[in-house]
């Protein structure tokens, strides 16, 4: 100890040598740490690893072969706010994985097999801002109230997945997006899909990659861009008439006729039996003049 009551240059490096062996310690085989953060990017892991220190803010998993995130050991990792795990083989059980991860502020998932994407999923990620979850050619449905808890939610990416619709509401009703990728999907450009291509044109949010986004079916519209295609879509949808809309109209047109009929056959009837009975009082009146 220094006169001015100061720790010595020695002692310093002690305290130094310490906390770097103690965080040596606390890192998972096959991983580096540095403060605060793990990276275990490409090392052929199977399994979450174990032994992450709990303080851990930033923790990358990319480029593994880890197929499950269990619950339990994310929910120890209270502090953790940014979240890779790219490039592994995550399928559809991630329904109530992120239970206690309130700060988590980034999350990728792109490169994995995630099938379905529900409520339960993402919605204790209440401070969620990125989101990353393209590249998933198995997913095939998103809820339309999946991300109704994620209200921080600015950059989403859906690009090259199996969707093929996806509801207005669940985009429509995230407040700070300004980034939506959809790009390289298998949209289904059909009516049902019509109020989402709507939105897409009046919305403020960007669309990155947006020359790819474009319709995979009906033939007719394939490889056309959305959405350069709300025009004719609206023509099929709202303008033109089905074989079921003229049955309709017709029915409706033969009511309103048969209506018609019937109410001018009332009217000559009544007239003809008012003529009748006006006709009667007046010769009746006339005899009795007559009589008189």
């Amino acid at each position: 100890m220094s006169p001015l009551g100061r720790p010595e240059p020695l002692s310093l490096m002690f305290l130094l040598g310490m906390g770097m062996a103690s965080e040596r310690i606390n890192c998972p085989g096959r991983c580096s740490c540095q403060y605060l953060e793990v990276n275990c990017t490409g090392q052929q892991l199977q399994e979450f690893p174990v032994d992450i220190p709990l303080d851990t803010r930033q923790l990358i998993l990319a480029a593994n072969n880890v197929s499950y995130l269990p619950a339990v050991e994310l929910s120890f990792l209270t502090d953790l706010i940014y979240l890779d795990c790219s490039k592994n083989l995550l399928g559809n059980d991630l329904d109530f994985t992120f239970i206690g991860m309130a700060k988590l502020v980034y999350l990728d998932l792109s490169f994995n097999n995630l099938t379905q994407v529900t409520f339960s999923t993402f919605s204790h990620l209440l401070s969620l801002v990125v989101l990353k979850i393209s590249n998933n050619p198995n997913l095939v449905a998103i809820e339309k109230d999946a991300f109704a808890n994620n209200s921080w939610l600015r950059h989403l990416d859906l690009s090259r997945t199996g969707l093929t619709f996806l509801d207005t509401s669940t985009v429509q009703d995230l407040p700070n997006l300004r980034f939506l990728g959809l790009s390289d999907n298998l949209w289904h450009c059909n009516c049902s899909f019509l109020d989402f291509i709507t939105w897409m044109t009046e919305s403020n949010v960007h669309f990155p990659d947006a020359g790819n986004i474009t319709c995979y079916s009906p033939e007719g519209l394939r490889a056309l861009r959305i959405p350069a295609v709300e025009t004719q879509l609206h023509f099929s949808c709202v303008t033109q008439l089905y074989k079921q809309d003229y049955v309709f109209l017709c029915l409706v047109g033969f009511c309103i006729f048969l209506a018609g009929t019937m109410t001018a056959w009332l009217s000559g009837t009544c007239a003809v039996v008012y003529e009748v009975h006006a006709s009667k009082g007046e010769e009746e009146e006339e005899d009795e003049e007559d009589t008189a």
